[in-house]
């Protein structure tokens, strides 16, 4: 595969990283008036990533002479999953995604022998009945009004109710569960079976029908909401069930602001939210379908030679998203904990993309190019 094309993508992941950053330091709504960036980045970010992850998932299995032995898979989940332990631990101020990314990764593997069809039925599915049965399962586990949006940590894994705990909020509770989260990964795998990254025609395709996929899912919901009237029988909900909330200005915002990775199971009206992290069918859809275009746009614009060298720094950043991610996460937790606001983004965005293309600039095409964390991972468990 072409350097530009393997560009574009890396781009696409690399923004989705920048974005990560405006969500974890970047300024607030006020009173620095960032509404817009947070509208743009905020629950986008980790659903962009998780989506070109399975994305990358497939292009590596098309390349592969066969499946990687199963004890290699494992071993690779468990090593994501014990860095995700330990980052956790450090209490960084972030909810840590890489925990749940070793769940997602082995999830996956099944649905890596389908047949693209049969795949692409399985994302659509997965994209309507994950987050209807992560509802569901909701009311029956105890979570109707809250207890969502934990990340596990080792200490978690010390006494037997600790450890079924950390597999609830793998699969249900969690920031990131398995349930509403998987979708962008099986979304992401069957876009890399479809799309081709080599075909300008193919790009043009998958930029259009993921903005189409964006416009269908968020406009769906502002249908609901404002002239379906669903708003009002959701404030309704919101008064009955979490009393707290409803002197908020936005009270449904307020309850969502409490919780991550799923919404209440509390009213079925709060399906047809879209907003950052309710991950209900039709923010699943919009984020999924923004993540195609930004992929689909950024593979196109790599095409074009200049476009590609200019693309260069914010690629560097997403061919080691690994270990880009896990420094910032440390750097947070042990030197800048605390910092927020304009100058924090800039920041840690200048020197993820300084340092990752000197990098780059020195290691490419050695074992170390692609990101010292992303080497150890494959060094440790060859296929």
């Amino acid at each position: 595969m072409g350097a530009n094309r393997l560009t574009g993508l890396d781009a696409a992941r690399g923004a989705a990283v920048l974005g990560m950053f405006a969500v974890h330091v970047g300024p607030p709504p006020v009173p620095e008036g960032a509404g817009w960036l947070l509208v743009a980045a905020d629950g986008r970010a980790p659903a962009v990533f998780t989506l070109i992850a399975g994305f990358s998932l497939a292009l590596a299995r098309s390349r592969a002479a066969g499946p990687p032995p199963l004890r290699a898979t494992l071993t690779r989940c468990a090593i994501l999953a014990g860095l995700g332990l330990c980052l956790a631990a450090l209490s960084p101020g972030i909810l840590v995604i890489l925990a749940f990314y070793a769940v997602y990764f082995l999830a996956a593997e099944p649905f890596t022998r389908l047949r693209t069809r049969t795949l692409a039925a399985a994302a659509g599915a997965a994209v309507v009945l994950g987050p209807v049965l992560s509802y569901t399962l909701g009311r029956a586990a105890g979570l109707r009004t809250g207890g969502r949006g934990g990340t596990p940590v080792p200490a978690d894994l010390l006494s037997w109710s600790g450890a079924a705990g950390t597999v609830r909020e793998l699969l249900l509770s969690g920031a990131y569960p398995l349930l509403t989260y998987f979708p962008y990964i099986l979304v992401g795998m069957a876009l890399g079976r479809l799309a081709d990254l080599r075909s300008k025609r193919s790009l043009g395709l998958l930029a259009g029908a993921g903005a189409a996929a964006a416009v269908a899912g968020y406009g769906a919901s502002w249908l609901a909401m404002g002239p379906g009237g669903r708003r009002a029988s959701l404030l309704d909900a919101v008064a009955r069930e979490h009393p707290w909330a409803a002197a908020e200005p936005d009270p449904v915002a307020a309850v969502l602001a409490e919780q991550f990775g799923a919404i209440p199971s509390t009213s079925w009206d709060w399906l047809l939210l879209a907003g950052p992290y309710s991950q209900t069918p039709l923010e699943t859809l919009g984020n999924a379908g923004t993540g195609a275009a930004l992929l689909g746009l950024l593979a196109l614009a790599a095409r074009v030679g200049r476009v590609a060298r200019a693309l260069r720094p914010l690629a560097a950043v997403g061919a080691m998203a690994l270990s880009v991610y896990v420094v910032h996460a440390v750097a947070l937790a042990m030197f800048l904990r605390g910092w927020t606001g304009w100058d924090a983004l800039a920041g840690f965005s200048a020197c993820a993309m300084a340092g990752c293309l000197v990098w780059d600039h020195f290691l490419r095409g050695t074992r170390l190019g692609r990101g010292p964390l992303e080497w150890a991972l494959r060094a440790v468990t060859p296929a």
